[in-house]
């Protein structure tokens, strides 16, 4: 099933609930609406925006639908911007003047002979009104280039819903139809119909103009070589344009329920289900936002998650974990990125709910490292693991888009994880993000299991272990606990100190081991001598793991670790920094019972 075909079928779900804008309307955003006397005179100015917040909001209205402007003038029908219905915009305004011609003009050619009182009272005030009025009470400079629409006093209808201008709204749609271009067979619904020779405008996607953009467009000359223009390259009936556009803008809307709350890199990510039931498309929509994008964070919330997924990567179909979803139920994954005046698809996946719960499931088992990183919570986001593993300042701006992507496409399609996470993930660990490496190790290890899950090349060495496995005993993985248990030695030593071995070599270490251990155990040695003095109980701990770490290492220690190697370094080191030691008493200790201060006594 293609996008468009997706988005139509939905459409169609969205209209059985009268959830969309009907043909020839739109939903758009206002904050102002002008309030006329039935001689055209205002009376007020009404603040539209919901207050609510922090910050005035505007909101959305379903007004005649907006026009597509490329380079033209062209006016909405009863409603458009302040450039438009007033004359005054906030910047220079070079052709402002023509925008509210244009705008009178188109709307005494429609309102001519109407005796509506509504239209009539619209067709005085644009008889009588002049731009420098703006500059008078009640109207206001914030809402310069904002969008306006009209109602009369004493009423709470606004004026393009009245039946009068309803009429003109659908007379005018039957009378653009009717000057429309070739008839042909729609790419969409294979039915023969009118064809769209523009596509609707798509609004929403984050970073893309705020005017919108389109998702089908051909402007080029190339495009003509086969003596077809425009859409004709690309043959979509006029309806199923409108409803593929409207449907889409419905999910773009703003902190949407079908949309995630921050993009994946620079994509928009918007999902939905195909189901026959409403309640039952719903319940799958909710459950897909609660696994993909809502990064549970409450523990009652996050144990129920938690153990809905472990029971789907067992196996169970989701049908008996939730009744209200219906077995065979479709679903479908889309994400848009911003290019100029048009979107790309970043990715598009569609499959059965259940394939893309298995795949959400298996992802985050994957990712699983014990203990949890700090704010793991039950099911990370996509966005959230790679903001913490491969951002700079961990800013969702820095985020690769590209590589963002591709990361979105293997976890909901269930492939190998880019090598370029892998290596991102370790450059942000050399170039000293190590403080909380949980989530590095995280998505080094996922990257790792796949690959030795899917790439039977690669010598069978066990699966990478989700936490600290004394048999584990990879060259990269015991050198990364060798590097952790070096550490806690000068910890145990020196308490904290500004600059530990793991700001100054963790990524020399983790490259080329034979040129730094040396100078780690020399130092190591020093260490070690101070504590058996001061801390004789952490000398012991620090020994016995020592003895058993280098009883699994060759005496020549490699020159070089493979980039698979150094995400192995990478989960040791953070199993062993994490790892509980039992000491003589059997009482189970960590780095951080060591105290600051040197004088303090030590483990017995």
């Amino acid at each position: 099933m293609t996008v468009l075909q997706a988005l139509d079928g939905y459409y169609r779900r969205l209209d059985r609930r009268g959830e969309v804008s009907a043909p020839g309307w739109s939903p758009e955003k206002f904050g102002w609406c002008v309030i006329l006397n039935r001689d055209g005179s205002v009376v007020d100015v009404q603040n539209l925006h919901d207050l609510s917040g922090k910050k005035p909001k505007a909101r959305l209205y379903r007004v005649p639908a907006a026009v597509k402007r490329t380079v033209g003038i062209a006016p909405n029908l009863f409603w458009d911007k302040t450039a438009y219905v007033l004359g005054r915009t906030a910047g220079e305004g070079k052709r402002t003047a023509q925008e509210h011609a244009a705008f009178v003009a188109a709307h005494f050619a429609r309102l001519a002979g109407c005796d509506d009182e509504g239209l009539v009272a619209l067709r005085h005030f644009l008889e009588k009104w002049h731009p420098a009025r703006f500059d008078e009470p009640p109207f206001k400079p914030e809402m310069l280039d904002a969008n306006v629409m009209f109602r009369l006093e004493d009423e709470l209808g606004f004026l393009h819903e009245r039946a009068a201008a309803r009429e003109l709204v659908n007379s005018a749609g039957d009378e653009e139809s009717a000057h429309a271009g070739d008839t042909g067979r729609c790419l969409v619904t294979g039915d023969r119909a009118l064809l769209a020779r523009l596509h609707p405008t798509i609004k929403g996607v984050e970073g893309g103009q705020s005017s919108g953009a389109a998702l089908v467009s051909f402007n080029l000359d190339a495009f003509t070589s086969l003596g077809k223009e425009q859409g004709a390259n690309a043959p979509t009936s006029a309806g199923a344009a409108f409803r593929y556009g409207a449907a889409l803008n419905h999910l773009l809307t703003r902190d949407g329920p079908n949309r995630l709350r921050r993009p994946v890199g620079d994509a928009t990510v918007v999902f939905w289900a195909d189901a026959a039931d409403a309640k039952a498309a719903d319940a799958a929509d909710d459950l897909i936002a609660a696994w993909l994008g809502s990064d549970v964070t409450d523990e009652a919330e996050a144990a129920q998650v938690r153990m809905q997924m472990e029971a789907v990567a067992a196996g169970r179909p989701l049908a008996s974990l939730r009744a209200d979803i219906t077995p065979g139920t479709r679903f479908h994954v889309l994400g848009l990125s911003p290019n100029a005046a048009r979107l790309s698809v970043r990715f598009w996946l569609t499959d059965s709910l259940d394939t893309f719960a298995r795949r959400l499931a298996q992802h985050h088992q994957d990712c699983r490292v014990e203990p949890p990183p700090m704010g793991w919570g039950a099911a990370p986001s996509v966005g959230r693991l790679l903001v913490n593993v491969t951002a700079m300042q961990r800013d969702y701006k820095n985020i690769p888009p590209l590589l963002a992507g591709e990361v979105m496409r293997a976890v909901l399609s269930g492939t190998r994880y880019p090598l370029s996470l892998l290596s991102a993930a370790l450059m942000r660990l050399r170039a000293g993000d190590t403080a909380d490496s949980g989530w590095h190790a995280a998505a080094i290890r996922a990257v790792l299991v796949r690959l030795n899950r899917r790439n039977p090349e690669i010598p069978e060495q066990g699966e990478m272990p989700m936490s600290l496995d004394k048999e584990h005993r990879t060259p990269g993985y015991l050198l990364g606990r060798l590097f952790a248990v070096y550490e806690l030695a000068q910890r145990a030593a020196l308490g904290r100190v500004n600059a530990t071995i793991r700001d100054k070599y963790f990524g020399a270490a983790s490259a080329t081991p034979a040129g730094v251990f040396p100078l780690i155990v020399r130092g190591g040695q020093n260490h070690l001598a101070k504590v058996r003095k001061e801390k004789p109980g952490w000398a012991m701990l620090i020994e016995r793991e020592l003895e058993e770490i280098h009883a699994g290492l060759t005496p020549a220690l490699p020159r070089a670790l493979r980039l698979q190697q150094q995400g192995e370094f990478a989960i040791g080191y953070y199993h062993q920094r994490a790892a509980k030691l039992s000491n003589d008493k059997g009482e189970a200790v960590h780095a951080d019972d060591l105290p600051d201060t040197t004088e303090a006594e030590g483990a017995e």
